[in-house]
């Protein structure tokens, strides 16, 4: 999602002191017990915020590595914050935590730069394990919920975006690239693909920024397109 220079921060083993996060939502309680519970679990919380303007200002700001956001937000909703943010020089990564599990909801925020996606109903342990996998780049979904993005992502390869033909030219990835990306396709986390090819997270990590890199893209949501239109996903 973020451009190789700012992986290095993020790494699978950072302790969660080493981590910055951000937390954004209206409901100044609701905000605070979410900042209060990252910090007793020993996150570096360095800003909170209640509006979409103050949270694009504030995160350019402190450059948080996570950005804990709702998406139902005065000022500039939380996808729309996702777009000013993601894809920037040490952007955050960022985990949505929303009341809403509607579907278009889901679905809206992934596209817009989001790693993942929470609900609100989820437990102080969960969250607090989704703030540390978001950290180190992978996916994390209220379960239900990624199966409904991989579905979106195969949806979206049936109609190929514009501007990018098959160039005999492109970019060649290496044997081990091509490996990753096929087990990106398969919806598998990046500590799944890991444990499967016998590699650390950040070696995965090293090979999805190289790859990205390569192929012109920005983040997950156009890799997975990416290897899904040249069949990459398959058995």
């Amino acid at each position: 999602m973020t451009g190789p220079d700012s992986s290095t921060a993020r790494e699978a083993a950072v302790p969660a002191g080493a981590v910055r996060v951000m937390v954004v939502d209206d409901h100044p309680m609701w905000r605070d017990a979410v900042a209060r519970d990252l910090d007793e679990a020993g996150y570096e919380v360095v800003a909170t915020a209640g509006d979409g303007p103050e949270a694009v200002r504030r995160a350019r700001a402190v450059r948080p590595h996570v950005l804990v956001l709702d998406l139902n937000l005065p000022g500039m909703p939380g996808v729309q914050v996702c777009r000013e943010l993601v894809g920037q020089d040490s952007s955050p990564r960022v985990l949505v935590l929303s009341a809403s599990g509607e579907h278009e909801d889901v679905l809206e925020a992934v596209k817009s730069g989001a790693t993942g996606y929470l609900l609100k109903s989820a437990g102080r342990d969960e969250l607090v394990e989704a703030v540390r996998r978001t950290a180190a780049g992978d996916p994390v979904f209220t379960p239900g919920l990624a199966g409904l993005v991989l579905g979106e992502y195969r949806r979206l390869a049936a109609d190929p975006a514009p501007g990018r033909p098959d160039d005999p030219a492109a970019p060649r990835l290496t044997d081990r690239e091509t490996e990753v990306l096929r087990l990106v396709a398969k919806g598998l986390s990046y500590k799944q693909i890991a444990e499967r090819l016998v590699i650390s997270h950040r070696t995965v990590q090293n090979h999805v920024q190289n790859t990205l890199g390569k192929l012109q893209l920005h983040n997950r949501v156009e890799l997975v397109r990416y290897a899904i239109e040249r069949g990459l996903d398959g058995d």
